[in-house]
């Protein structure tokens, strides 16, 4: 697997941590179950981090690739040290005389990557994008958001030239043929999934008092990276609206970000969502968590009375599914992957992107309704199991083996 820009071992709610990271840890642990074996390659960010960890198990290796200098550069730069990543991933499998069947490729600069690696292995590629630079173009408000002319071209090779492409949804699926004007013959929708042995219902009061709260405040939660695709201002201001207009006592918890970070090094969008904050006066009524481990969400989860997904475009929604896992109903924009996972009035609703008044009214609207959130929570959670991990690494490797198999026959009657 290559997943070059971020590391799944990285705690989320960082720049660059988010959902993808997710995907590929919990498939590898996944299939590694199922005994396969899984080399992992990353960049190494961190030179004080070990090269080679094993925190996946069952024999599966995170490998950090020396490429560039060994800290967090920005995603503009991480194009130019692609070689250097190439060459030091095919030294590692030499050193360890390590064969690989094939090459699993999350994001389009470890597409970039996997291209080069198949000429010189000529194994088969699987790609999963995660997220689209022409989607992102399409809901985009400012120049820093635009995806690079050099991404678009990559990614409309991507759909051109890998083997199989791993489609998150049918709306995914639509934009390959929308968007890039794609083929999706060799396009597959699997849906990814959600580890319910780790993410479960966990009684209210118990997950209040692992999280520290210890007042009556009806706590509302965002998790996602502080960036304008998530939307976070679209809450913030329905909140301000639900104080100006109800007697709602809300607590509005976000993780994600570096909000404690100094002025210097602090995110531009961080540093504007606690500009907003503050000139909504409604500081009293946010938390800002910062970054928070994979292995305490459940309870942030179970501890909230509902999650909020206000994104601009999300291409699943893990965020989401995690909630629904923890029995949370789940209140998202309607947008992307969200309009398929999240099923309105059922597990929870949907609302215009982008609309803080509608926003606003629909999350004041549930928390009224006591009854209300308890059987959308109760179908959240019946929901979400149909996800679990096992099944979807199933189709995965269903893939796998397809994929293998005709490369096997093509092989055959070449010889033949």
């Amino acid at each position: 697997m290559l997943s070059y820009h971020t590391c799944p071992l990285a705690t989320l709610g960082g720049k660059e941590t988010g959902g993808m990271n997710v995907y590929v840890r919990d498939l590898t642990r996944a299939l590694g179950r199922r005994g396969i074996g899984v080399d992992v390659f990353t960049r190494s960010q961190d030179e004080h981090v070990p090269h080679v960890l094993h925190d996946l198990g069952y024999g599966n290796r995170v490998v950090h690739v020396p490429s560039g200098a060994e800290h967090p550069l920005p995603k503009g730069e991480l194009q130019s040290h692609l070689p250097e990543f190439v060459e030091r991933v095919q030294e590692f499998a030499r050193r360890k005389r390590q064969k690989y069947d094939l090459i699993h490729s999350h994001y389009w600069l470890s597409g970039a990557a996997a291209l080069q690696l198949q000429t010189r292995w000529q194994v088969p590629i699987v790609h999963t994008f995660h997220t689209l630079g022409e989607m992102k173009n399409q809901v985009a408000r400012s120049e820093d958001e635009v995806a690079s002319a050099e991404r678009i071209k990559m990614e409309r090779h991507l759909l051109d030239h890998a083997d199989r492409i791993v489609a998150s949804t049918e709306a995914e699926l639509a934009q390959f043929r929308w968007l890039y004007r794609a083929g999706t013959d060799r396009a597959v929708v699997i849906e990814p999934g959600v580890d319910t042995a780790h993410f479960y219902p966990i009684p209210l009061d118990e997950a209040r008092e692992f999280v520290g709260v210890d007042d009556q405040r009806r706590i509302v939660l965002f998790v996602g990276r502080i960036e304008p695709l998530k939307g976070l201002d679209s809450l913030l201001r329905a909140v301000a609206l639900i104080r100006d207009q109800s007697e709602l006592q809300l607590h509005l918890m976000v993780i994600g970000g570096e909000p404690e970070a100094s002025d210097e090094q602090m995110d531009a969008e961080m540093r504007r969502m606690l500009k907003l904050t503050d000139e909504l006066g409604i500081g009293d009524l946010v938390t800002y968590l910062g970054r928070r481990d994979q292995d305490t969400l459940q309870y942030y989860y179970s501890a909230a009375e509902v999650v909020v997904m206000p994104s601009h475009y999300e291409s699943f929604g893990l965020v989401a599914l995690e909630a629904m896992a923890c029995g949370r109903p789940v209140i998202a924009s309607e947008t992307g992957g969200l309009v398929f996972l999240v099923q309105d009035g059922e597990t929870g609703f949907h609302v215009p992107t982008a609309m803080p008044a509608a926003l606003a009214e629909r999350l004041a609207s549930l928390l009224e309704d006591r009854d209300l959130m308890a059987r959308l929570g109760g179908r959240a959670a019946e929901y979400a199991r149909g996800f679990d991990w096992r099944g979807v690494a199933e189709r995965v490797v269903g893939v796998y083996q397809e994929l293998l198999s005709e490369k096997r026959a093509e092989r055959e009657s070449q010889h033949a």
